[in-house]
């Protein structure tokens, strides 16, 4: 049953029309990716307002392309150039630019190719097994296991974005807050319009994204000075060699380690493409079996790497399309796109089947997008380069056109284009004053869920908040949150703890040297 749906999902996919969106999105994801400052995230929302218009099967498709190359292409500016495109690809600089650095890139590129397709191939086949079971998992839900989903989802993100505890969950508070604009789903009232009509509909999560993440970035550009100066590409070989077979049997253990490690933390709500892949080349550092040449531009360096940050994105569609929970800055902006189409992700989706249907188009578009980028990785790498030599300036200008056309687009209205400006300056004070985004448009966008959901089982319970913690499924979702929470604080006690021993240690030793 699978093997037939996901071969009518391949059908979908080679549509005409569903076909040039997965090439385009293939495209956009690399070209965004190797610019410094822009990156994968910014391609997906500024591609989100232009999705309004189209059927949601190409819309996801576009956006989940551009999801899956923007893990990838990041490797060539870094390997080539050491310019990590994303903050995912500065591990590939330890091993990958020093391979390339010893006269050997288009090997280094090889292997961050063949590491690319094994953890997309690999991590998409294990994702499409578990859709079906944990979408029968999530059936069972009632309205407080939903609600302590969301939950754990809002509370791992905010343990996971950021150095600061405390400015991520003030950036989770304005979220949630953004999400409480409009009329209230289950009393039907108006809240915090302040009388202005266009907020009777409630903030568009098209404004909060775009501006957040779109035009934040080309303010904060402006107030750092625009650089205008070009990056001379012609003096690297371009190219890319596979590594042999015999060399990849020598690190099996290395691609079977990174490829479970992604897929498993791309499930965990917050543990983005970034965190897999540091995470994945410390753990090839702690237990590989040449863990001391690593940042020597040995391969392990470069595959650990970019398989964990490529399964990660499988990982996270999974959990989007069976529960409604992003994981990650791009898979929200994904759940935008369904919600603006009238979609609501869930376990729902694969009882209908017109949405079994749309499930597994996008399930099959993971594989496309994977084979499709490594292909145009393969040979176009040489074309994909030259995006580095667009001025800062001009590219800040279009970024800013692509913003306001695309929000204007949505509906017609200039509400909408004041809306994402505010928002922009809102994104370029939390990055001035060290706010972490993410929660907060999490916030925006799970708000709504769990306030339903919550508000559903206050009052079927009698405002019993207790029965979040007594049910198998709510209760372990909660008990899990609260440990999200409490591991930063206890990391941080810990820390505390050691640094007071160390002064103490040192005040001891001058008395002693005092004395004598």
């Amino acid at each position: 049953m699978i093997l037939t749906n996901l071969a009518h999902g391949f059908l979908e996919i080679f549509q005409p029309f569903d076909l040039l969106m997965l090439f385009v999105g293939l495209l956009v994801g690399m070209a965004v990716s190797i610019m410094p400052g822009l990156g994968l995230v910014m391609g997906v929302v500024l591609a989100l307002p232009f999705t309004y218009q189209m059927p949601i099967e190409p819309s996801v498709i576009l956006l989940t392309a551009i999801y899956f190359s923007g893990t990838y292409a990041g490797c060539f500016t870094a390997i080539l150039y050491r310019i990590p495109g994303e903050p995912m690809d500065v591990p590939m600089l330890w091993d990958g630019y020093t391979m390339a650095a010893r006269g050997a890139p288009a090997k280094a590129l090889g292997w961050a190719l063949v590491a690319a397709l094994i953890g997309g191939l690999v991590s998409s086949a294990v994702m499409v097994a578990l859709a079906e079971p944990m979408s029968a998992v999530a059936l069972k839900f009632d309205s407080r296991d939903y609600f302590a989903a969301v939950f754990f989802g809002l509370t791992t993100v905010v343990a996971l974005a950021g150095k600061s505890m405390v400015n991520s969950l003030i950036s989770l508070c304005v979220g949630l807050l953004v999400a409480t604009v409009g009329i209230d789903s289950i009393y039907g009232i108006p809240r915090f319009t302040f009388g202005v009509p266009v907020l009777r509909d409630g903030i568009q999560l098209v404004e909060v994204l775009v501006g957040m993440y779109g035009l934040s970035e080309v303010l904060a550009r402006i107030g750092q000075g625009l650089r205008v100066d070009r990056l001379d590409t012609t003096s690297r070989h371009v190219a890319t060699q596979f590594p042999k077979l015999r060399e990849m049997l020598g690190i099996k253990a290395t691609l079977f380690r990174s490829t479970v490690l992604g897929t498993l933390l791309g499930i965990v709500p917050g543990a983005g493409a970034t965190i897999t892949a540091f995470i994945s080349y410390g753990v090839e550092k702690q237990y590989g079996r040449r863990r001391q040449l690593l940042g020597t531009g040995v391969p392990e360096g470069i595959v650990a790497p970019q398989i964990g940050a490529t399964a990660s994105v499988a990982g996270h569609m999974v959990p989007l399309l069976t529960l409604g929970l992003p994981g990650s800055g791009a898979t929200a902006v994904i759940l935008a796109a369904f919600l603006l189409h009238g979609v609501q992700p869930g376990p729902m989706l694969l009882e209908d089947p017109a949405s079994t249907l749309l499930v597994y188009t996008i399930l099959a578009s993971m594989f496309a997008s994977v084979i499709g980028m490594c292909l145009l990785g393969f040979f176009w790498i040489r074309v994909v380069i030259k995006v580095l030599t667009v001025p800062q300036g001009v590219l800040s200008a279009i970024v800013v056109m692509f913003c306001l056309v695309g929000a204007y687009a949505n509906r017609n209205n200039m509400s909408d284009v004041w809306m994402i400006v505010i928002f922009g300056v809102l994104g370029y004070l939390f990055e001035k004053f060290k706010f972490p985004i993410s929660p907060m448009v999490l916030g925006a966008i799970l708000g709504p869920i769990g306030e339903t959901a919550f508000m559903r089982t206050m009052i079927g319970s009698n405002n019993d908040w207790t029965v979040f913690f007594t049910g198998p499924i709510s209760g372990t979702l909660m008990g899990a949150s609260v440990l999200a929470l409490s591991y930063p604080l206890v990391r941080e006690l810990f820390s505390m703890r050691r640094r007071a021993q160390a002064m103490a240690a040192v005040g001891k030793a001058v008395k002693v040297s005092d004395a004598r």
